[in-house]
């Protein structure tokens, strides 16, 4: 496998970050990217925000005047990728994950934040590789797989009371 670069900025102070997040987040991405024959260097980047920070990026960027639980900025469009000149690695883009929404849905679903997070970060890599989910059917059903058997090859237990929002 090529080298994968994950750059995680905390910009937040609402949850403390629990040991080995970030190591996981990173175990995420290359999850990610290795259940989808990604065969090329790649960099990606994580900042975990509050849900104020969250709140104004879904406004500017999305026109929803709330907070969500994470924000995917894609750098690449059809599997073509911007490319660092320096390193030749992909830049696939950004993941934003607010850590109160995190905290808030663990507690909901009955599970750690671990694996809220964890599911966030490879929900989040699905967009930048190019997956959604708005129109909802057989898409949306294949990233919820995927992302599961993300979620079950870093030993992160599935929570059967996982429900889809509408408003996702």
């Amino acid at each position: 496998m090529e080298k994968i670069r994950v750059m995680i900025e905390n910009k937040q102070k609402a949850v403390k970050i629990p040991t080995g997040l970030r190591m996981l987040v990173r175990r995420c991405c290359n999850a990610v990217l290795r259940m989808e024959h990604f065969d090329s260097s790649a960099e990606i980047s994580v900042t975990f925000v509050d849900n104020e920070q969250i709140h104004q990026l879904n406004k500017q960027y999305r026109d929803k005047d709330m907070p969500t639980d994470v924000l995917s900025f894609p750098m690449g469009e059809n599997g073509v990728y911007d490319v660092d000149h320096t390193t030749g690695a992909k830049i696939l883009g950004d993941i934003v994950i607010s850590m109160e929404k995190a905290t808030e849905q663990a507690e909901r679903y009955g599970h750690s934040l671990e694996r809220e997070v964890g599911y966030l970060t490879a929900h989040s890599m699905l967009h930048l590789l190019g997956y959604d989910h708005e129109d909802g059917g057989i898409q949306r059903v294949r990233m919820r797989e995927k992302e599961e058997q993300v979620m079950a090859e870093l030993g992160l237990p599935s929570s059967s009371s996982y429900v889809l929002d509408d408003d996702e």
